[in-house]
């Protein structure tokens, strides 16, 4: 099959053509030791700092959209048709500071300075979004953004009076974006890529059916949407992954589909662009989708991904298996779809056979008498890996528990469901008793594993007492409604 042997993409205002790309060269690595732009710095080297903080943006539905990404986890073959923004491209008026970057200077929300071109970003995105943010948008925009020194309260307050140095229609991004857009619709790819030596492989399927095809050819090829796990792989342990096939530009796999019956979401979907549906369709989820690491990995991150990686502590999982999630997952000459729990078999080991990619998840929606939580504890309460994180799901009816779906990640080698505590509460009257005898139950569920996050003897207790804690939230009897902020 004919194809592309380069990628294409605007940096700043330039256009950037090149050859033999390998496919674990990162973004960051790009703009500081090929483009000299060290405004963007590298701090933590997987996505956690923020100090790499780049724009990325990139046409979805034939519209142009701007986000945040972690240049330092970013693989830059990804970039292929998309227009990378960084620190140094930012100006106001005449030459003078840009906006944001002026509104950090009257509110001191700058010391060392090391941090600074990151959170200077991620508010530009915001105000390019949001130009009249409320605090707390402020700080869910910046989540992804560490500082040790300045601290937060000068940095939020300058967010909140970016629009006394300007506005975004006079931003560059505003006044060139029909240009831009014209620019990168002429850039679009119009076969496969691949690039880089044959040891450090690159490979970008035009679609879905040669997703199909390369996987048949590349069968134990290492698949990457949003990099935000496998970028680790190769910054933290230096692990080859060729040939690596990049899937997040592949429209197929952004599918959003809402009905009646259902929720569907492309396995290419991000976590930022699932957000509004999954608010509508799961409101239960809303506060648990913030909570799921920072912006910049919300727009790169995928459900997908985050299925198909298998890890034990992965947010979505426990979650989707509680409300019922199927699995489609495709391959050239077919597909199947089976229940997300039966997708988990073992540490590392999911069900998938050579070939086969994650295509979509589809979550029913709530049935009536249906009752659903989402609980995730931590060490700190943004941008953490879970302790343990919980999916529960309590049918009621005529005052009877008539079905239970209880799922905990964290608590074994993969997400997997509470048998005995979901049968400790099948046919049971809604009560303290019920739940007092499913949280002993989970006890017997699970035989956690002591680590750095948690003990054994922490986790099990933890999910003895969301159980509890599940119940005195939803109990309407209960002396004074029971609602903690943090999750």
């Amino acid at each position: 099959m004919a194809h592309q042997t380069g990628i294409r993409f605007l940096l700043n205002g330039k256009d950037i053509v090149l050859e033999d790309v390998k496919a674990t060269t990162t973004l960051l690595d790009f703009l500081r030791l090929e483009q000299r732009l060290t405004g963007t710095k590298e701090g933590c080297a997987e996505g956690d700092c923020g100090a790499c903080t780049v724009l990325v943006g990139r046409l979805q539905g034939g519209a142009l959209r701007y986000e945040t990404v972690n240049a330092c986890i970013r693989f830059l073959a990804s970039l292929n048709g998309c227009h990378v923004v960084t620190v140094e491209h930012l100006s106001g008026p005449k030459g003078r500071l840009h906006p944001v970057q002026q509104a950090m200077v009257e509110y001191h929300g700058s010391q060392c300075g090391f941090c600074t071109p990151g959170f200077v970003m991620s508010l530009y995105a915001m105000w390019m979004e949001n130009p009249q943010p409320n605090e707390a948008e402020v700080e869910t925009a910046v989540q992804g953004n560490l500082c040790r020194c300045t601290g937060y309260e000068p940095i939020v307050k300058a967010a909140l009076a970016v629009n006394q140095y300007g506005t975004p229609a006079n931003d560059y991004l505003t006044t060139e974006r029909d240009n831009l857009t014209a620019k990168l619709k002429a850039i679009q790819p119009e076969a496969r890529v691949v690039t880089g030596p044959e040891d450090d492989r690159a490979i970008l399927p035009l679609d879905a059916a040669d997703l199909a095809e390369v996987l048949a050819e590349n069968p134990k090829a290492t698949i990457v949407a949003g990099s935000t796990d496998v970028g680790l792989w190769v910054t933290k342990f230096m692990k080859p992954i060729s040939p690596v096939v990049f899937v997040a530009h592949l429209e197929e796999l952004k599918r959003v589909e809402l009905t009646g019956e259902a929720l569907t979401l492309g396995a290419g979907v991000t976590y930022t662009e699932s957000e509004a549906a999954i608010r509508d369709a799961f409101p239960h989820l809303s506060a648990y989708w913030d909570r799921i690491a920072g912006w910049q990995v919300r727009n790169m991150g995928t459900i997908g991904g985050n299925i198909a990686n298998g890890s034990p502590i992965g947010d979505t999982p426990p979650v989707l298996i509680s409300l019922g999630a199927e699995v489609t997952l495709q391959k050239k000459g077919g597909s199947r779809t089976l229940p997300l729990e039966e997708f988990f078999i073992d540490y590392g080991k999911q069900d998938r056979e050579p070939g086969d990619f994650v295509a979509s998840i589809r979550i029913p929606r709530p049935a009536k008498g249906q009752i659903d939580a989402a609980y995730k504890i931590s060490k700190r309460r943004d941008e953490d890996i879970s302790s343990v994180a919980a999916g529960v799901s309590v049918t009621v009816k005529d005052g009877t528990i008539t079905s239970a779906r209880i799922a905990f990640g964290g608590m074994a080698a993969t997400p997997k469901r509470a048998a005995g505590a979901e049968a400790a509460l099948v046919g049971q009257p809604w009560g303290e008793a019920a739940f007092d005898a499913a949280a002993e139950a989970v006890k017997q569920d699970f035989t956690p594993l002591s680590d750095w996050r948690a003990s054994a003897e922490y986790r099990s207790l933890t999910a003895s007492n969301l159980l509890r804690r599940f119940y005195l939230e939803h109990d309407a009897g209960t002396a004074g409604a029971v609602r903690l902020a943090v999750a």
